[in-house]
């Protein structure tokens, strides 16, 4: 169904898992990505980033609904997607599927190890952390390799070139990108050129969720559409305007263009 000018793949969790197992047993490769209020609104918009939003939807091969309003406008228009399919419940479905099938996975992404002045890092990063955890949740799942890049990787072209190439290296049968909107989804469209049989998603905090460096919002809140209340709580600097002033009015005129339909 279309919400916000964009095309949504009706899809539970547990049918994109099954979607991305049979993919990789034709030897497709594929792209999954996560749109909440935000990203619909950047897409929506007239400036270059739009532009490159809109290239992130056409590239992709299954697009779900992370936002609880983008489910109640599908609802509203009488065109009502099954659930909301996050990056943060997909991590846990995929790579479980991935293990029954005997497959592998590489985590991209988490908070690196702070170097100390005039020391190395100590102690497991982001990345490492995420993929013991599903390793150990996640019955034959193998892990092809994981990486925590530091913070402005992609800056440097000779490190962004690294990080790249070590991931096209392992091999993959499954990517997951945890680094932040856009910067995710640019790693990602230079992966599947290197890696055109393997199945990538952006899953932005989730492989700090996995990692327990990051608390993700009550079951409660995370239903009722109010997990951006503790995600604004945690991080009021950066997120009090992207939600209040810019993604809240698009949720409603979101809402009310849904209702619309209906008349």
């Amino acid at each position: 169904m279309r919400i916000g000018g964009e095309w949504f793949d009706c899809v539970t969790e547990e049918t994109v898992a099954d979607r991305v197992i049979s993919a990789l047993a034709a030897g497709r490769g594929g792209r999954i990505i996560t749109p909440n209020v935000d990203i619909l609104r950047l897409a929506a918009g007239h400036s270059r980033i739009a532009a490159e939003v809109r290239g992130f939807f056409a590239d992709a091969s299954l697009v779900v609904a992370d936002g609880m309003p983008l489910v109640w406008a599908s609802r509203i228009a009488g065109t009502p997607l099954p659930e909301r399919v996050t990056g943060s419940g997909l991590i846990w479905t995929v790579s479980a599927a991935l293990g029954r099938a005997r497959r592998c996975a590489y985590v991209l992404g988490g908070k690196p190890v702070p170097l100390p002045r005039g020391d190395l890092a100590h102690g497991p990063d982001g990345s490492e952390l995420a993929a013991a955890a599903l390793a150990s949740s996640c019955p034959g799942l193998e892990i092809a390799g994981h990486h925590a890049p530091a913070f402005g990787f992609d800056r440097d072209p000779a490190t962004y070139a690294e990080v790249i190439s070590e991931v096209a290296d392992a091999k993959p049968d499954f990517v997951f990108v945890g680094l932040g909107f856009p910067r995710q989804e640019r790693v990602i469209s230079d992966l599947r050129a290197e890696l055109p049989e393997t199945w990538f998603l952006g899953c932005g905090a989730a492989v700090g969720f996995v990692a327990g460096q990051t608390r993700r919002a009550p079951f409660w809140m995370q239903r009722s559409g109010l997990e951006w209340a503790h995600r604004l709580a945690q991080e009021p600097g950066r997120l009090a305007g992207r939600y209040l002033a810019h993604d809240a009015p698009y949720a409603m005129k979101l809402l009310a263009t849904a209702a619309a339909r209906r008349l």
